[in-house]
């Protein structure tokens, strides 16, 4: 059985698809530094008041859904903040949530932390939602700007799905418990704190500061300072009014595994590195999709270890692969494609079900993303199916059928044909002789001797 395919769509598919995802990383880098440059004017004070006083302030805002690498900025940002001995650091916010682990990690270092912070839900219509929720508690100082929101902290598991398993329950229990230590600890309303996670309560910015679950209505940062100035947090009594404002924004290495960790990013990248590495295998040397698919695969391990995976998502697309590949070797008229078209679906589908709904991949990348897969195979299998039905392509037998000089008279015992640069000894299966100059036609080989007839010979052999 035969699959040669010297040209693969592996090629192609996984290098579009590769540095496509390269630029999108760039652009979201260079957007990143945009916002940065417009967000370090905020808070700013006048020169004049930053040379009368020697105290500084570290600004980091966290945007978009809470995950592993808003851990690794926090932790970064309090370091920060500890080796530049500022007064706090204020943690601006505005999210719906995210994954309950890395929310936990955050907290713990905002609990256990030895420099004052301060949790700013902002700007005026920010929300800090579920993981949110939990964050802004755990400050030192919590507040919001006017026509904000917090709260609706319950955990969302299994697609937003009712709590009708035990592990379910546990979550729920272990997150009331969660949100009740981190409201005793910093003295908030502990009753409204459950009701969040429990029944799912939200308030206002003003709802919110009536109930003493934030201390302060701040209009902006410049007014925030303004009131944390004179507290005593930590043994230290904060002199913030004229303070410096240093803005941490988040480094390279935070934007570009922040972006892999989006999970259509994820599912590109498991795109990638099947036709990357089927691409390299159905046409070795080509180097291009063989390295684009190395890269995805250990970028898209690196997801799965930070992001809670569906396991049985990932069996139904390693099936759907199997499937696509037999098509090629055991022909089912489309069959097999079908079903590996509905085992990548559902198993795209239940990828990233665990994951907070705003963090599920749409039908909008999906659909595209399963109909591109179908695609693609079918023109493997096609390629396969071909050149197992495809006569020989390379050596003697290539030539059987082809056209030929005569460069000395043929007879039943002797003569000679050139082609391919090459003198053959032939031998007529036709009318002889053949005179030089004549064009016969190759009929077999037989050795090192070649068996031709009369070109015009209506014993043409294919």
């Amino acid at each position: 059985m035969k699959f040669a395919l010297r040209s693969t769509p592996g090629i192609t598919a996984s290098a579009v698809l590769f540095f496509s995802g390269l630029l999108l990383v760039f652009l979201s880098f260079v957007s990143g530094d945009g916002v940065s440059a417009a967000g370090s004017n905020s808070g700013s004070i006048n020169q004049n008041d930053t040379l009368q006083t020697a105290s500084t302030v570290s600004v980091m805002r966290i945007e978009g859904t809470i995950g592993p690498t808003s851990l690794n900025y926090l932790e970064r940002s309090l370091n920060i903040a500890r080796d530049r001995d500022d007064e706090i650091l204020i943690i601006e916010i505005d999210t719906p949530g995210g994954l309950l682990d890395s929310t936990q990690d955050m907290v713990k270092l905002l609990l256990g932390s030895d420099r004052p912070t301060a949790v700013y839900v902002s700007p005026d219509g920010a929300t800090a939602g579920s993981a949110g929720a939990f964050i802004t508690l755990a400050g030192h100082v919590a507040a919001m700007s006017p026509a904000s929101s917090i709260g609706a902290a319950s955990p969302v598991t299994m697609g937003g799905g009712e709590i009708d398993t035990v592990s379910q329950k546990k979550i729920f229990s272990f997150a009331e418990s969660f949100i009740e230590s981190i409201a005793e600890k910093r003295g908030r309303n502990i009753e409204w704190a459950i009701s969040a996670v429990r029944d799912g309560a939200a308030a206002t910015s003003t709802e919110a500061l009536e109930l003493g679950v934030i201390d302060f209505i701040s209009q902006n940062l410049d007014e925030l300072l303004e009131q944390l100035d004179g507290m005593e947090i930590e043994g230290r009594v904060l002199n913030t009014t004229n303070a410096e404002v240093n803005r941490i924004e988040p480094n390279l290495a935070e934007i570009f595994f922040s972006f892999i960790l989006r999970p259509e990013v994820l599912l590109i990248l498991t795109l990638v590195a099947v036709y990357g590495i089927l691409g390299e295998v159905s046409a070795p040397g080509s180097i291009i999709p063989g390295v684009a698919g190395a890269i995805a695969l250990i970028l898209l391990l690196f997801g799965v270890a930070a992001m809670p995976i569906n396991t049985a998502g990932f069996l139904l697309i390693g099936l759907a692969i199997i499937l696509f590949i037999a098509e090629a070797f055991t022909p089912t008229y489309g069959l097999l494609i079908a079903g590996g078209g509905v085992s990548f679906f559902l198993g795209a589908l239940m990828l990233f079900q665990d994951l907070p709904e705003d963090m599920q991949v749409s039908l909008l990348w999906l659909i595209p993303a399963t109909i591109l897969t179908i695609l693609f195979f079918v023109w493997v299998s096609y390629y396969g199916i071909k050149a197992q039905f495809t006569g020989h392509r390379t050596g003697t037998e290539s030539m059987v059928g082809k056209e030929v000089e005569v460069s000395d008279e043929i007879t039943t015992e002797s003569g000679r044909v050139f082609f391919s640069g090459e003198y053959w000894n032939a031998r007529s299966t036709g009318p002889v002789p053949i005179p030089e100059g004549s064009t016969v036609r190759i009929v077999k080989f037989e050795g090192l001797k070649v068996h031709v007839e009369p070109a015009d010979s209506d014993s043409k052999n294919n």
